[in-house]
């Protein structure tokens, strides 16, 4: 079993911390406001990364390390903060002590510029516009550069209780651009939560893993298709045609081959399983 530190400790870091317990691992979760009842078998550090004294008394014996973090605000100085001043002082702490972790860096499919509905996959280039998304991108590079053993792992937009945008949207008769299609990516958030138990369960297992893993659903589909499906299942008008954008960010159908390769078995292969399951 394995000594694990979950960095960020959200919806998604707490059920990862969750089963990973479950499954006898010894995990310790970093948060800025852990939960003040008992939480069993997770034990918490409190701390906020971007401040390098409240890494003071960290432990650094851990295996592995994954980074989950979610930033304030969707602004550059909020993505600045943790994807940059907050990993380097993880960074830093860990050098100092002399510890290298294995790390499993969730990252995302922001990263990729693509915007006329390329396909991509993980040797596509990534050579984001959007500054948030190039601070990703640097830390990804960081990472890598750092242990040719560390993992990133992009999710493309991620779903499930608590995260219903598009069935709000959906409900709003919005305007959605349908020729030329604009293609959308998603996963649920149950199988973010799966991925990366599986990816640590395969390195345990002592299987070679690659650097870089895309986690997207098999089902990418156009925003009318899926907002058309969902309005029908709402019992909503339909959604309106919305004259065409001639840049449209980040257009891109991704590629999950290479998880799928290594035996990932998607909870929730498609939109119409997530979002059926959502709507009843």
């Amino acid at each position: 079993m394995a000594k694990i530190l979950i960095i960020g400790c959200g919806a998604i870091g707490t059920q990862l911390a969750q089963v990973l317990s479950a499954k006898g691992h010894k995990v310790t979760g970093l948060k800025r406001n852990p939960p003040k009842t008992d939480t069993g078998k997770i034990n918490y550090f409190t701390a906020d990364i971007t401040a390098s004294a409240d890494l003071k008394d960290l432990p650094m014996d851990f295996d592995v390390l994954y980074f989950i973090v979610s930033p304030d605000g969707r602004n550059e100085g909020s993505y600045r903060a943790i994807y940059d001043s907050g990993l380097n002082n993880l960074l830093y702490k860990f050098s100092l002590a002399g510890s290298n972790p294995h790390w499993i860096f969730v990252s995302s499919t922001s990263v990729y510029g693509q915007s006329q509905g390329e396909w991509v996959d993980e040797d596509s280039i990534a050579q984001p516009e959007n500054p948030s998304s190039q601070l990703i991108r640097q830390a990804e590079q960081k990472l890598i550069a750092l242990d040719a053993g560390n993992i990133v792992v992009r999710f493309s937009g991620i779903y499930g209780p608590g995260r219903e945008y598009l069935l709000k949207m959906a409900r709003q008769t919005p305007a959605i651009q349908k020729n030329p299609p604009y293609f959308t990516n998603r996963i649920h958030q149950q199988d973010c939560i799966g991925v990366l138990v599986f990816l640590l369960e395969r390195r345990l297992a002592g299987v070679a893993l690659e650097q870089c893993y895309l986690a997207s659903d098999d089902d990418l589909a156009p925003m009318w298709e899926i907002m058309s499906w969902l309005a029908e299942q709402l019992k909503c008008p339909p959604p309106i045609v919305k004259i065409v954008d001639k840049h449209c960010m980040m257009n891109k159908r991704c590629n999950n081959r290479r998880l799928k390769a290594l035996g990932y078995q998607f909870h929730y292969p498609g939109y119409k399983d997530g979002y059926s399951e959502l709507i009843k």
